[in-house]
């Protein structure tokens, strides 16, 4: 027999105040209630909402459980009404199911081994030590998101990708723009549309003049520049926003953690686990959705063929069943295993060299500004909404003055 169901009505799009880091308080109390809870849509579909640790896990390794972009028609804020959602465009794999997703992603596995991602340190130890120099000769202050959490994953995925040095500046203003959830429709189109057109060139010009880069190694399979172009696009998407929304959020934790921030000052050799918490602890893609291809039983519940359902990674990152004191920072945890890369086929490609990025970025940070601090009261720092697609903080003005 069914145990009785918890039913969240509203999508929670605000997070309790003073408290930046933790789920909104609704999603904590759906996840108290059980690991899984109904969800009526706003066009009236009803679906479900899942927020426990071990659910979501397995849902994303269940092949049952469909990622294609076309069977997508419910939105938890939005009732879209009858518009009936295109296939992802080619290329763009994270939107699809195998065996079209193999064929974009296996091809890229070999670039982002963790082999290959480590041997990238240098070059990201380089690049942070040139930021951090610039934000010293500026003075005492600075936005830490423009000055030194965009800037340098953007740099090593430009690098990557082979986007010229001159295109960088424009490259990364529209990337920000259509990622950022900061714009209104008409400037994200814009931008996206932008965006689109410069991918499309960068091809067309490395099948002119091949370059040691990733889109130049992809040039003798069989895929097209229009494919070739879409999964530029994702992968600048997983190896640009997420990680610089992780180096300011995670700095903005550390500092209201001061004896973690203390901890891992004294002890850098503490980089890779507190990486790993601050991953678990931020999880700042946030949720994802799923389509149940056919009937699944489910947590003692019957998912329907055709019912979407939604992943709610931060919740399940704070799952009390899978994690001990989860609402705590705590780099000395000995527990891994957290979704905030997702797990399974879409397990995110990127992981490793977003790991590089933040081990290498954030110690050097901290040891390059012993007083670093808050430039601003910690209620004071401007937060993206809920309803981005990436949570993080839209500025963080901090100081190292004294």
């Amino acid at each position: 027999m069914s145990e009785a169901l918890h039913t969240v009505t509203t999508m929670p799009t605000a997070r309790k105040s003073g408290c930046p880091f933790d789920p909104p308080a609704e999603l904590i109390e759906a996840r108290e209630h059980g690991p899984i809870s109904r969800f009526p849509f706003p066009d009236g579909h009803e679906g479900w909402l899942v927020t426990g640790y071990d659910l979501v896990r397995s849902i994303l390794a269940d092949p049952r459980f469909s990622s294609r972009k076309e069977l997508m028609n419910h939105h938890p804020l939005v009732d879209y009404g009858d518009i009936e959602v295109p296939p992802a465009p080619p290329g763009e794999f994270l939107l699809m199911d195998d065996p079209q997703h193999s064929r974009y992603r296996k091809p890229l596995v070999g670039k982002f081994t963790v082999r290959r991602m480590r041997l990238l340190t240098e070059r990201v130890e380089q690049v942070t030590a040139e930021y951090l120099d610039a934000m010293e000769k500026a003075g005492t202050s600075a936005d830490l998101v423009t000055a030194f959490a965009k800037p340098i994953p953007s740099v090593i995925i430009c690098e990557l990708l082979g986007v010229p040095y001159e295109d960088r500046d424009r490259f990364q203003e529209n990337i920000d723009k259509f990622l950022g959830g900061e714009v209104d429709d008409d400037e994200l189109i814009a931008a996206y549309m932008a965006t689109q057109t410069y991918l499309a060139e960068l091809v067309a010009a490395k099948r002119a003049n091949p370059t040691d880069d990733v889109l130049s190694d992809l040039l003798d399979s069989d895929l097209t520049d229009e494919e070739l172009k879409g999964m530029a696009l994702i992968l600048l998407s997983a190896g640009f926003d997420t990680t610089a929304n992780m180096l300011a959020l995670g700095t903005f934790a550390l500092l209201q953690n001061p004896e973690q921030l203390a901890a891992l000052r004294a002890d850098p050799a503490l980089a890779d686990q507190a990486v790993e918490e601050l991953l678990r602890y931020l999880t700042v893609a946030k949720q994802f959705q799923r389509i149940a291809l056919e009937d699944v039983e489910l947590g003692g519940h019957t998912i329907k063929a055709g019912t979407t359902v939604i992943l709610s990674y931060n919740t399940a990152n704070r799952d009390p069943d899978r994690f001990t004191n989860p609402h705590t920072l705590d780099i000395h945890r000995q527990e891994g295993g957290h979704l905030a890369f997702s797990h399974g086929i879409h397990q995110c490609l990127g992981q490793q060299l977003a790991r590089v990025e933040l081990r290498v970025a954030l110690p050097a940070l901290i040891d390059r500004f012993p007083t670093l601090r808050l430039a601003v009261p910690a209620d004071e720092v401007a937060l993206r909404p809920e309803t981005a697609d990436i949570y993080g903080v839209k500025s963080l003005p901090v100081t190292w003055r004294g």
